[in-house]
């Protein structure tokens, strides 16, 4: 007899759907599986057959043949194992087809029969609602995280007797399980009303994200670097439900999904060692999977002491923070996956971390250039704001006057946002960061008093094209922070401040 079984594949950001054939007939004993499989796929074969016996459906020797269709894409991972099950025990006449027919089954199998979870179910529970499947068969430890997608009906099955049995008694409601609630709620654990002093490099934490531009921060240790970047995503506007949505997917592919809050609400905060790889960052493997920079995706990727990392581990980064988004290519796979994040980097100013204090630092100018040199150009040419941060002193220690708290600073960043995305609603991009050369002139006029001065600024300090726009997109946002139509010569003073780290240290 003959069957088929929906199930799916993640294929990148999303899943694909995939085809289970079986057929069970008469002749020489065998258990064979096609269709362009892994090593892991292929042993489905004895954990189903083991699987099986051990819950009191035993194989009868016959040919069975077991087909997974596409053909042409690889599958890969553990997830084939139950649909590979049903597909046998449909071929046997055991399981009723017809009623799977409206179900995409998904789910590892151990050899005693129970049925474990895998990841990447949220994206194949997006594809069966958007397939209009009418749900979902999963593992009971998956079944929360299915349950996110309304209107699309979830089976959790703890192992294959129970499997059996409810496919048995045809899914009545009760064995649906009911929608998850309140998963949506976004709450932070740290705040910027815990950073005393240090009143440039909030400013300037304010100007990156109201911008969405990269920012390098500089200064000794123990100067509150780290401190303030992991407070970033704090003043970040709230993500959208479609945003939270498509960053629990990369999540759930990546198999992070904390089992007791499924979504990921809050704006993500990466930090990958710097003994991190290329591929750690980028993403790939032989069968391809998110790196850093997507895990970042709508959040902040902090790369602390930024010289420690590899050039080549760096150097990847420049595309992604060009197109907001990572392509790998493989053998068998060629996927793409998003990487919109702002870059947030911290480094000492020598080796030693106490340069310019001569009383402290001891480094000779040519090891604090070799230093500071072992981040390109290419990759300083994506960083916009570059700030000096300061040890607190004593005072500022004990006289601790309140700060503004995360939600005061976002609801500022809320409103420039808003501008900038009225502004570009016609437009490719929706901040300010990422205008082209092309529409600097439309979006970043001058008035007659800058457009003078600023004439003047190009020619003394030789500045270069890139240099200038990025002077002018900072402006930009300095100026929708006061709600100005027209960048006026303050917003450039204070643009050319937070480019001045950048000429005392690499002289560009």
């Amino acid at each position: 007899m003959y069957s088929v079984i929906s199930t799916a594949i993640n294929y990148g950001l999303n899943a694909v759907p995939v085809k289970v054939e079986a057929d069970v007939s008469e002749g020489l004993p065998c258990f064979e599986m096609v269709g362009f499989l892994s090593s892991e796929v292929r042993e489905a074969r004895e954990r189903v057959r083991t699987a099986l016996k051990n819950s009191g459906y035993p194989i009868p020797p016959k040919r069975i043949t077991i087909n997974l269709t596409p053909a042409n894409i690889r599958k890969s991972g553990t997830a084939f194992d139950l649909p590979v099950a049903a597909a046998v025990l449909a071929a046997m006449g055991i399981l009723d087809e017809g009623l799977l027919s409206g179900y995409i089954v998904i789910g590892e199998v151990s050899l005693n029969g129970t049925i474990l979870p895998v990841s990447g179910v949220l994206s194949v529970a997006i594809l069966a609602k958007e397939s209009g499947c009418e749900g979902i068969i999963v593992s009971e430890k998956n079944a929360r995280e299915a349950s996110i997608i309304s209107g699309l009906k979830v089976i959790a099955v703890s192992d294959m007797e129970q499997f059996i049995r409810k496919c048995g008694s045809g899914f009545p409601e009760t064995e649906v399980l009911p929608p998850v609630e309140n998963v949506w709620e976004t709450s932070y654990t740290v705040d910027f009303s815990e950073i005393y002093g240090q009143k440039i490099l909030r400013r300037a934490c304010e100007i990156a994200v109201s911008g969405m531009h990269n920012l390098l921060m500089i200064g000794p240790p123990g100067s509150g670097k780290t401190m303030t970047a992991r407070r970033l995503p704090t003043i970040l506007p709230d993500l959208t439900k479609e945003e939270k949505l498509e960053l629990s997917q990369i999540y759930s592919i990546c198999d992070l999904l904390d089992e007791k809050r499924i979504i990921r609400n809050e704006r993500p905060f990466r930090t990958p060692h710097h003994t991190s790889t290329p591929q750690s960052i980028a993403g790939g493997g032989k069968f391809p999977h998110p790196g850093e920079i997507s895990l970042a995706h709508h959040g902040i990727l902090f790369l602390d002491e930024l010289p420690e990392f590899s050039p080549r581990t760096l150097e990847v980064l420049r595309e992604p923070l060009e197109e907001k988004q990572i392509h790998i290519s493989r053998l068998d796979a060629n996927v793409t996956y998003p990487a919109d994040f702002i870059l947030t980097a911290s480094m000492n100013p020598c080796p030693c971390g106490y340069f310019p204090d001569r009383s402290r630092c001891s480094c000779s100018p040519n090891a604090i250039h070799n230093y500071v040199n072992r981040i390109s150009q290419a990759l300083l040419d994506r960083i916009d704001l570059c700030v000096e941060t300061q040890e607190i002193s004593w005072n500022e220690m004990q006289n601790r006057e309140p700060s503004e708290s995360s939600a005061e600073i976002r609801k500022r960043v809320e409103r420039t946002h808003t501008i900038q995305q009225e502004r570009y609603r016609t437009a490719s991009y929706r901040f300010n960061s990422q205008i082209p050369g092309s529409d600097l002139e439309v979006f970043c006029t001058l008035d007659a008093e800058s457009s003078k001065r600023m004439a003047g600024k190009y020619e003394e300090y030789r500045l270069s094209a890139r240099t200038y726009s990025k002077i002018l997109k900072i402006a930009r946002t300095i100026a929708d922070m006061e709600e100005a139509e027209t960048i006026r010569w303050k917003h450039l003073e204070e643009a050319f401040l937070y480019r001045s780290p950048n000429k005392k240290y690499w002289r560009c």
